[in-house]
């Protein structure tokens, strides 16, 4: 009987997080992230977290809807530089891939194979 009502309680809490994951990503997201405005493949991504933490996802959006987010321009600063944080990460994997490619174990050619026993 427990184990029914808990299986019962986590699909009306997941059922209201899939409505709130559809009107949210279809509709809120471009009013709480501006940078959500025409990226539509990461989307989908979101849906399991929305569908966990979709109390946190309405509040969210209700504060930004209705003018209450008063960090806002907190947030402006950290994305002008993601521009520069993108091209310092890609040098760093560029350097790193190439380093790698040089540094390598020396192969010792006069090794003779084993066989490997089954047992």
């Amino acid at each position: 009987m427990v184990a029914e009502t808990l299986v019962f309680l986590i699909q009306v809490w997941l059922g209201v997080g899939a409505l709130v994951a559809g009107a949210f990503l279809l509709i809120g997201i471009g009013q709480v992230d501006e940078d959500a405005h025409g990226a539509f493949a990461f989307r989908p991504l979101l849906i399991p977290g929305i569908l966990v933490i979709w109390p946190l996802v309405i509040w969210r959006w209700w504060v930004v809807s209705t003018g209450r987010d008063i960090n806002r321009h907190i947030k402006a600063a950290p994305r002008r530089s993601h521009g520069i944080v993108t091209i310092l990460l890609m040098i760093i994997l560029v350097g790193t891939l190439l380093i790698s490619f040089a540094i390598h174990q020396e192969r010792s050619i006069n090794i003779a194979p084993v066989k490997l026993d089954m047992s």
